[in-house]
């Protein structure tokens, strides 16, 4: 028998908002890349952004039209430094994280922390949209790079 959910917020982890902010994918032209996002695939452009502490151009497309659903992040290098340029430059363009909505990110990062999680970020820094940004490594997360964000535009 399963237990009666009225408020799933009471079931999560200290400072967890429960939903996946969005998807970050390295792409290495970003015109070529919402010609196939936004164009041809039909999702809505929200803002395009350069973060130069990040070396990369962003941009944001909306994954449900009432906005209530999370982001698809595209990231393009500005030139052949930074992390995005290195990732692309090692692996390709594709999937390069999946990021993760906290309601309080130094919480989750101390929880991480504690449960033996390999941090790459010990604090949080400012990323796109000025979001608090902070990255879990990938060898603590089955391969697969996490983001754990808050601030700027949640929800």
């Amino acid at each position: 028998m399963s237990a009666d959910i009225t408020n799933p917020a009471e079931f999560l982890p200290a400072g967890a908002a429960g939903f996946v902010d969005h998807v970050g994918i390295a792409v290495t032209d970003m015109d070529e890349a919402l010609v196939l996002y936004r164009d041809l695939l039909g999702l809505e452009l929200e803002r395009l952004e350069t973060v130069p502490q990040e070396n990369v151009q962003v941009a944001f497309l909306k994954l449900d039209r009432q906005g209530a659903a999370g982001h698809i992040e595209l990231l393009a290098p500005l030139s052949d430094e930074g992390a995005i340029a290195g990732f692309i430059s090692r692996k390709g363009p594709g999937l390069h994280h999946v990021a993760v909505a906290a309601k309080d990110i130094e919480i989750m990062l101390e929880r991480c922390r504690q449960a033996g999680v390999r941090l790459i970020d010990e604090t949080p820094r400012t990323g796109a949209g000025g979001k608090q940004i902070a990255f879990l490594h990938p060898k603590s997360g089955g391969g697969v790079l996490i983001e754990i964000c808050t601030g700027g535009s949640d929800r």
